[in-house]
């Protein structure tokens, strides 16, 4: 049953809508104002995430023309159209400690951490440090249902790029709790919504739970509170209802091409339980072995969004307040003919040795992961809180650790910012640093603004100016 408080005007943030297998988290409504948590903004808890997309940009389509607040997006930007007053642009930013070893790993194994990974090609990796994320998830991330979540796109990748003398394993984690305890990235859509929204269940009633839908496990204490909320309440309540129905949805009609567990390490599996028998039913598999080890086989444009809406989902019903995704591993050879235009793979077609072909392609690419990151924009606006909506409220961060994939350039690394974080970021800007100036004070300046105490992170020992 709903834990609600006996004034029916005031609810605590921490309702939850629960029933045998499913314990929702609620979104903020107005019957919670005079109880919501002190120190976020405005009762509300200021929210991150980090976008990253492998192989670099196309760096003469990718900077804007003008700065401050007189800019012009560039045609690769261009998607963010409708956000431009919603975004910081940042140009000049470097992480000086991947200047060093290998054209890719110790860029993105260094991205969240701003320091220099271990040359190895055993399982003695070491990214140096912890990453901003998962301090983040240390000190704000703990009252929540999941400290943090890490999404992608592919599985974890292990063995030795024999060309540079890494492990691969470099290349699928950008989010690291210890310097040797990287975070796998969870690829399926099911197993990380059941994580936002799913409870573990007794083993009589697990298997039936598991296979009705989350809503239909929690209807009637759903009633129960509708009859005690005020019609805005209510309406936001349906608003957020649908939402997760709509996901829910789409989940199932590409549950079938989905492989589930190949990619969580044991420590992480230990805590997620038994995995595989909860997602059985859904997988349509023809047998609990193919369900493990078949290979993912997906629209990549839907399994992106799809991720995309979790973490939104996440956020908006306070269940995690930090969120790292990867569009895809470092040096994937995805192959992006999906897109118009593009005949190739992503890695391929980055090493464009300035070919006029290649690079049209590449710049499609780039594109469309923009786009992917304007339709979160999007999801995230759409959603009311106070006086503003969730997307002020959040800090939502598309990057890539290198410029150029042709010349694996980590100098002046493409990066946007988008949210207003609490109403503490002047938005709405294209911020030009001299060269040089750390990435991690950019950080550093995120992780103050998220109530984080940091002094220092990596080489940045000051915030990011004009931030």
């Amino acid at each position: 049953m709903a834990n609600i408080q006996t004034n029916r005007w005031h609810l605590q943030r921490r309702t939850f809508l629960k029933g045998i297998g499913a314990t929702l988290a609620l979104p903020a409504l107005e019957a919670m104002r005079p109880v919501m948590a002190a120190g976020t903004c405005g009762g509300h808890p200021i929210r991150m995430a980090m976008l990253y997309m492998p192989n670099g940009v196309r760096p003469d389509r990718w900077t804007p023309e003008g700065s401050g607040d007189k800019f012009k997006l560039s045609p690769i930007l261009s998607p963010l159209e409708a956000h431009r007053d919603d975004i910081l642009v940042m140009t000049g930013l470097q992480n000086k400690n991947s200047f060093g070893g290998d054209g890719h790993y110790v860029k993105t194994g260094g991205w969240l951490t701003g320091t220099t990974i271990t040359k190895t090609t055993g399982s003695d990796i070491n990214a140096g440090g912890v990453s901003m994320d998962q301090l983040a998830a240390q000190q704000i991330g703990q009252t929540c249902k999941l400290p943090s979540l890490e999404l992608g796109t592919e599985s974890v990748v292990s063995g030795i790029d024999t060309n540079v003398n890494y492990t691969r394993l470099y290349a699928s984690h950008i989010s690291w709790k210890a310097p040797t305890v990287p975070l796998p990235c969870e690829i399926n859509p099911r197993v990380a919504f059941d994580r936002l929204f799913r409870t573990k269940s007794h083993n009589g009633q697990k298997q039936e739970a598991d296979q009705k839908s989350v809503l239909d496990l929690v209807r009637e204490d759903a009633k129960r509170l509708q009859n005690k909320l005020g019609q805005s309440d209510k309406q936001k309540l349906d608003q957020y209802l649908d939402s997760i129905r709509e996901v829910e949805r789409r989940i199932e009609q590409e549950a079938k091409s989905l492989g589930a567990g190949e990619n969580l390490s044991p420590e992480l599996a230990k805590h997620l339980g038994d995995l595989d028998a909860r997602i059985s039913k859904a997988m349509g598999k023809a047998s609990r072995e193919e369900e493990l080890h078949s290979l993912p086989r997906f629209d990549h444009g839907e399994h992106s969004r799809i991720m995309l809406d979790l973490i939104v989902l996440g956020f908006w019903s306070d269940s995690t307040r930090v969120s790292t995704f990867m569009f895809g591993n470092d040096v994937t050879g995805r192959n992006f003919s999906f897109v118009d235009g593009v005949n190739g793979g992503h890695h391929d077609l980055s090493h464009h040795s300035n070919d006029a072909a290649k690079l049209d392609q590449y710049e499609r690419i780039n594109r469309w992961h923009i786009e992917q990151y304007a339709y979160m924009l999007d999801r995230m606006k759409q959603i009311k809180e106070g006086d503003g909506n969730l997307l002020d409220n959040s800090m939502v961060v598309f990057g890539s650790p290198i410029r150029d994939g042709n010349a694996h350039d980590p100098k002046n690394v493409p990066v946007v910012l988008a949210g207003k974080g609490g109403n503490q970021i002047k938005t709405g800007r294209h911020l030009e640093f001299d060269s040089g100036t750390p990435l991690c004070s950019l950080w550093l300046s995120m992780l103050a603004k998220a109530g984080v105490k940091e002094h220092s992170f990596a080489d940045a020992t000051t915030a990011l100016r004009g931030v």
